[in-house]
């Protein structure tokens, strides 16, 4: 089987924690899963590179690496107030000309803005750096509450966790929701972060904090066979629709009826994949009544139909295209289009 390329081009002094996120996903074995993803570090001068965490760390490879690359990660630009080297911006730009997806992690995106490669884009970075990226590069589109955002192959993410949506949400892209799910599960990671959720939650009220929703989400997942309503949710909850929509707002920055449907949607997405029961019968299955619902509920999520997710991500089309990594970009991204909003 031809695994797929990732290759992470570090810039001292590098984030050990960014460089982590995509290593994490792409670059560690995991019992009893299959490795789809060959895992590089380069750098410009290949051999001891500084980090932030005070220790240098030795990398390998050259800038060459880039060129074989089928995914290129920038894991963060910490100094980002500097242009990185015309030999870097170059490596940057021919690999995204001749197709290799470009992924920035956190501030890495300042080096696809000065590559040019965000032009007319929309894009994402830490909340904290979003107005200095839009105040020095006017032409990109710069949604500063947004988890991560996918876009015709360039795909940038918000800082710490997010990093990890993004690159399981592309492992997603790849291989399924399944299999993404599978490395989430190793990592104890939540399968699945939409990109568009806020990178941050609104603050708490003085009087008392919010309370957690997470009984009510354990109870939600395990009953999406019900014909559950955000008036039902309220009910478990013991609490108006209109105080549950707040806290969902809060704490995941989602309303209840969008936060449903998508889990009903990922649970489809499942059973699609892993089993062979007729779409009538995963309707069913995951809540949604009828394969109009689900049909309905996959064009305007995940951007196809049942059937072709099927074909491209189920368990018989996986054996005979084991040996070509799948690019089906739009698969798992929300409504809008692409994965920021």
């Amino acid at each position: 089987m031809v695994l797929h390329r990732v290759v992470a081009l570090v810039l001292p002094p590098q984030s050990t924690f960014e460089l982590a996120c995509a290593a994490e996903v792409f670059g560690v074995p995991r019992p009893g899963l299959p490795a789809h993803y060959e895992f590089t570090v380069c750098a410009e001068e290949p051999g001891a590179v500084p980090t932030l965490a005070g220790y240098a760390m030795v990398v390998p490879a050259g800038l060459s690496a880039l060129r074989r690359a089928d995914t290129i990660v920038i894991p963060g630009q910490q100094l980002r107030d500097q242009p990185a080297s015309p030999a870097v911006i170059e490596a940057v730009r021919r690999a995204h000309q001749r197709g290799a997806r470009i992924v920035a992690i956190c501030s890495g995106a300042f080096l696809l803005a000065q590559a040019g490669l965000l032009d007319h884009r929309r894009a994402t970075t830490h909340w904290r750096m979003a107005g200095e990226l839009q105040a020095r590069f006017p032409n990109v589109a710069v949604e500063p509450d947004t988890l991560y955002v996918d876009q015709d192959n360039i795909a940038t993410s918000a800082g710490t966790a997010a990093g990890i949506d993004l690159c399981l949400h592309l492992v997603r892209t790849d291989h399924g929701a399944a299999y993404a799910a599978q490395i989430a599960r190793h990592m104890v990671m939540p399968p699945h972060r939409e990109g568009g959720q806020l990178q941050y939650a609104a603050p708490a009220h003085t009087e008392r904090p919010p309370d957690s929703l997470a009984p009510l989400l354990d109870w939600a997942v395990e009953r999406l066979h019900e014909p559950l309503t955000v008036d039902a949710l309220a009910r478990f909850a013991r609490v108006s629709a209109r105080t549950l929509a707040r806290r969902f707002a809060d704490q995941l920055g989602v309303s209840p009826g969008r936060w449903l449907l998508h889990q009903r949607i990922a649970a489809a997405q499942a059973l699609l994949e892993e089993t062979d029961l007729s779409v009538d019968a995963v309707a069913d299955r995951t809540g949604l009544s009828s394969a109009a619902n689900l049909r309905r509920g996959f064009r305007d999520t995940v951007r196809t139909s049942p059937a072709a997710y099927r074909r491209s991500f189920g368990r018989r089309s996986e054996l005979l295209t084991a040996a070509a990594p799948r690019r089906a970009r739009g698969y798992g991204v929300p409504p809008g289009g692409t994965a920021g909003g």
